[in-house]
């Protein structure tokens, strides 16, 4: 049976990890913990053993105590808040060579930006550089296909109602296939769509 401090060993874990700007891949190099296994604790899937846990201490540079009171930061009371978007509104963006609008953007200082995206360009010439942002993000097919293109992974096919969850530090594209795609696009934070 492995050691847990509580639930909310995961949660304080990636609050340290964000105020310092590490994505996943970060944490698991500076820690030696393995990606997959720092992602099933971040979301409370599985719990720390003593080593690898010490390890994420020393690499946070916190201590046992540093965390446990980091957990107990960690139970915030509901904030209340609500912003409501309707179809057409929102502050336009443009992330790559996708124009879009912003979603809840009245709101200040958000954990995330949603942002829904009109993907048209067909190949990685027509969408220039990658999109390189910080933290983490997930994209999710509201209409049409895309191909989604990142540094790490093969091109992976989207079909409407398919989603991908990636680390936006590492850099992506997003391509329209066989006409014009609209994507719901999640980043970590409220820069994330600033691309």
């Amino acid at each position: 049976m492995r050691p847990r401090l509580s639930d909310k060993t995961g949660a304080a874990i990636r609050k340290l990890r964000i105020a310092r700007g590490w994505s996943l891949a970060t944490l698991s190099e500076e820690s030696g913990v393995p990606i997959s296994t720092l992602s099933r604790v971040e979301l409370g899937q599985n719990a720390l053993n003593y080593d690898k846990l010490m390890r994420l201490c020393r690499a946070l540079e916190v201590d046992l105590e540093g965390l446990v009171t980091r957990e107990a930061e960690g139970a915030a009371a509901p904030s209340g808040r609500r912003s409501v978007t309707r179809t057409g509104e929102g502050g336009p963006v443009q992330i790559g060579s996708a124009d879009g609008r912003r979603a809840a953007a009245d709101l200040l200082s958000k954990s995330f930006s949603p942002v829904i995206l009109d993907v048209t360009a067909e190949t990685l010439e027509a969408h220039g550089s990658p999109v390189v942002q910080p933290g983490e993000a997930y994209v999710l097919v509201l209409s049409g296909a895309v191909e989604f293109h990142g540094h790490l992974y093969a091109p992976l096919s989207l079909a409407s109602g398919d989603g991908v969850y990636f680390d936006a530090a590492a850099g992506y594209v997003l391509l329209a296939k066989g006409g014009p795609a609209r994507v719901l696009l999640i980043n970590d934070g409220d820069s994330g769509a600033d691309g």
